[in-house]
């Protein structure tokens, strides 16, 4: 099961998560967002991944990032085609591919990433770009018959441990968390994390 905490920007914030022995840690490059990284933060992951999250960025723009931040994934949030995909996983580097989805029928778009992606991540739909701190129906999974494995985002809080571990599917992989467990936007409640993070992990080897 792997965790990835999203929207991180504060130095010491980003260190006293990455101890909690999470798998990825994401930076949000879209300048619309309040979790916005807009200068390089004073401390970076070192064990766990570094992900970037770009909403329809140019190319270059993304391959500027990677090298400044040493980026190991990249997550793309708007209408990326695949092709941009390819051109990344070409260069070494993991794309994460999301998905708004509040029907079955939003499924269909993912078919053309088969192959081209190392993830999908599977969002609560909105009017915007990226997250809206709300849940969806996680059944409507169930119609994705896809290869490529996938975390679910969308309002996952500190209850929903036995939600996460009662969901079932072959290709489910983990789990996004971000604003559910804010004092503010950017800044995490370490505190409710690391209960969430340990109740996790304990209740997986039960």
């Amino acid at each position: 099961m792997l965790v990835k905490v999203c929207g991180m920007r504060d130095g010491e914030n980003i260190r006293l998560v990455e101890n909690l022995s999470v798998d990825l840690i994401g930076f949000i490059f879209y300048p619309r967002s309040p979790r916005y990284v807009n200068s390089l933060p004073k401390y970076l992951p070192r064990s766990a991944g570094r992900v970037g999250v770009f909403v329809n960025e140019k190319l270059g723009v993304i391959e500027d990032a990677v090298i400044r931040y040493g980026l190991t994934h990249v997550q793309l949030h708007g209408s990326e085609i695949p092709s941009v995909c390819v051109a990344l996983r070409q260069q070494g580097i993991q794309v994460i591919k999301a998905f708004s989805v509040s029907v079955p029928d939003d499924l269909m778009a993912v078919g053309r990433y088969d192959g081209c992606c190392d993830f999908f991540l599977f969002d609560t739909s909105t009017s915007g770009y990226g997250g809206s701190g709300c849940s969806f129906d996680w059944g409507i999974l169930q119609h994705y018959t896809g290869n490529v494995p996938f975390l679910i985002a969308g309002g996952i809080g500190e209850n929903d441990v036995e939600r996460v571990l009662n969901f079932k599917h072959p290709q489910f992989a983990g789990v996004d968390l971000n604003s559910r467990f804010e004092l503010e936007p950017g800044m995490k409640n370490i505190e409710q994390l690391q209960m969430f993070i340990n109740d996790l992990h304990k209740k997986q080897t039960i």
